[in-house]
């Protein structure tokens, strides 16, 4: 965990968020400021700070976040008609909080490109 990091003091309960769902490596919880009608962050429970730093000891929190992403968007009804992934890296990616995590977006029409 990093001391300084928002997600990590979510995951460590030092600060509220809205809980989705959880396991003992996975945390997901609702946006703060969502982009559509679900908007679900998911977050290892390790601090990774992107996508950059994944290597062989902890690739597997990016398929535990890919198979809770597709459980919440089956629970939150938005399977069948569509939904996007989004995961930011780095500054010029759009990464504005270092703790790898992935936004789950859905429940309407998302335009391309994205932005």
């Amino acid at each position: 965990m990093s001391d300084n990091c928002l997600f990590c003091k979510i995951i460590n309960g030092d600060i509220p968020a809205d809980i989705v769902e959880q396991t003992a490596t996975t945390l997901a919880f609702c946006d703060i400021n969502p982009q559509a009608k679900t908007h679900v962050l998911i977050i290892p429970k390790v601090h990774i700070e992107s996508t950059r730093d994944l290597n062989d000891e902890n690739i597997h929190c990016l398929s535990e976040m890919a198979e809770m992403a597709n459980k919440i968007a089956k629970s939150e009804g938005i399977s069948e008609s569509g939904y996007r992934w989004v995961i930011n890296t780095g500054d010029d990616g759009g990464q504005t909080v270092h703790h790898l995590h992935l936004h789950l977006l859905g429940g309407r029409q998302l335009q391309w490109p994205p932005g």
